[in-house]
């Protein structure tokens, strides 16, 4: 690294707080829509970061398209090869706490019918998201000595770092925790810690009875605290929403509404892993395990093979995971794209049921590059979990081909002085960028032939014009964005004030 360089853990600090800070006075989905004094509708983006997870600034594409971008494998980053763990060990939850990675997971070996579970929650640790340790903490004695990386008997705990303004160093991480196997006498209770490992009870007294799945967070749009949760109505597997000022009070769960199709008994969401992005926590990125309750992929003998144990569900059913976004505020997720986030892959491993069910934790792993986490080959001798990479921003994009197309934006107002874009091309692509009136005429020394090609991959490019770089001169306004384009990817957009 050089003296110019910023650390890890600069970036890592800096990109949260980019994500707040433009969040301005935004406290709402209320907020995103006004209109000007002709009527005309305005999306009012602030100084945020806009993603293409959804359509809410397009207002027209013409040769170019929404794309869904597939995250890469990028190597096993947890074996589940301990005693206590082995083939019922089951979704991560990865948090990002400074230059700290914290993993949580559920650890179930297998077991013999009318045998006890050896069941409990375990813990990891990483200084980068990529390399983990699970270090020997002697908390819990588990099949006859205390050697193990385990922090509670049973599966439980549902941990996230809690940002909310004014938390204690003693309670920077929360969770809430049900009793092994859903007693639902003793109910859910909120734990804190200040390490990750050791945890102590807040109350004594339950908030809600039952279960505890899906995703926990403080909001910073919302300034509340969020839970989805799987939701199992009708024989259909959908996703609940409910909120908490304080942890210990709770708002009744709601079913959550979705754009396109809803779930089926064929499509069933199962588990779900959501949280406001990184870097603009105003959009909500959900990943959703999509069951397909009734489709078998191997026979039996496929099963014997890859050694798939009895007790692990059969071959009926398998799963994929989507991609759905949210705005704050809404209890909407947006289904842009229906087709699968993350497939199964290559082979006989991850066509059984409850595989590929996706981690919570989309972190920052560098300045260009986020990881998400997925478990594979539940049930078999090789369970473990998949480490994923994808381009910062770059779940979803503005996609031109060869040939070439644009994107017009619908009409809207900003603050700053400079337009930030998140782009990629090839060799032979281009971009540029025209900021027109709502009628769509280019703005003096804002046209299009104005605009100097842009050509490379920048996570942060700012763009300029012949004459100028500044387009203070027409923040409040109602503006449209013109994106011409020829093979490149338009993966976010942003404006913001010089250095901020």
């Amino acid at each position: 690294m050089t003296n110019n360089e910023p650390s890890r853990r600069d970036w890592l600090q800096a990109a949260g707080a980019a994500g707040l800070a433009a969040l301005g006075s935004f406290t709402g989905p209320s907020l995103l829509k006004a209109t000007d004094h002709a009527g005309n509708a305005v999306v009012d983006i602030g100084s945020r970061r806009e993603l293409f997870v959804d359509d809410l600034l397009i207002d027209r594409l013409d040769g170019v398209r929404l794309n869904l971008n597939s995250p890469r494998p990028s190597g096993v980053a947890l074996q589940y090869d301990r005693p206590w763990e082995g083939e019922f060990s089951f979704v991560p939850i990865v948090i990002n706490d400074g230059d700290t990675y914290h993993m949580y997971y559920r650890a179930l070996p297998p077991w013999k019918k009318n045998e006890p579970l050896v069941e409990s929650t375990c813990y990891a640790v990483s200084d980068d998201g990529i390399h983990w340790t699970k270090p020997n903490l002697g908390l819990i004695e588990l099949m006859g000595s205390k050697k193990n990386n385990a922090i509670f008997a049973g599966s439980g705990l549902r941990p996230f770092l809690d940002t909310r303004p004014g938390i204690s160093a003693d309670e920077r991480l929360k969770a809430l925790m049900a009793p092994p196997r859903r007693n639902t006498k003793i109910g859910v209770r909120v734990y804190a810690s200040s390490d990750g490992v050791h945890w102590r009870l807040m109350r004594e007294e339950a908030v809600y009875s039952g279960d505890v799945t899906g995703s926990l967070f403080w909001h910073p749009v919302e300034q509340r605290y969020v839970q989805y949760a799987r939701d199992k109505g009708n024989r259909i597997r959908t996703i609940s929403r409910a909120t908490s000022p304080d942890l210990f009070a709770w708002s009744e769960f709601v079913a959550v509404n979705f754009t396109n199709d809803q779930p089926t008994v064929e499509e069933q969401f199962y588990q779900n892993a959501t949280q406001p992005y990184f870097r603009a926590p105003h959009i909500t990125i959900s990943l959703v395990a999509r069951f397909m309750a009734n489709r078998r992929v191997l026979s039996d003998e496929q099963l014997k093979a890859i050694q798939r144990h009895e007790l692990g569900g059969g071959g009926k059913g398998i799963a994929d995971t989507i991609l759905m976004a949210g705005r704050a505020g809404s209890n909407r997720f947006d289904r842009t794209f229906l087709e699968a986030f993350i497939r199964p892959s290559p082979g006989d491993h991850n066509w059984v049921s409850r595989t590929n069910y996706p981690g919570n934790g989309i972190v920052p792993t560098s300045a260009g590059e986020m990881s998400i986490y997925v478990n594979r080959h539940y049930g078999q001798p090789t369970n473990h979990v998949q480490r994923l990479t994808m381009r910062t921003d770059g779940f979803a994009s503005v996609r031109a081909g060869y040939r070439g197309g644009e994107m017009v934006t619908k009409p809207l107002t900003f603050e700053g002085d400079q337009l930030e874009i998140n782009y990629a091309t090839s060799a032979a692509g281009n971009l540029q960028v025209e900021i027109q009136d709502v009628a769509g005429h280019p703005f003096s020394g804002f046209s299009l032939a104005e605009c100097p090609q842009i050509i490379g991959d920048r996570i942060e490019q700012t763009v300029g014009w012949n004459t100028r770089g500044n387009v203070s001169a027409l923040a409040g306004k109602p503006v449209r964005l013109r994106f011409v384009m020829r093979d490149a990817d338009l993966y976010s957009l942003r404006f913001r004030k010089q250095n901020a």
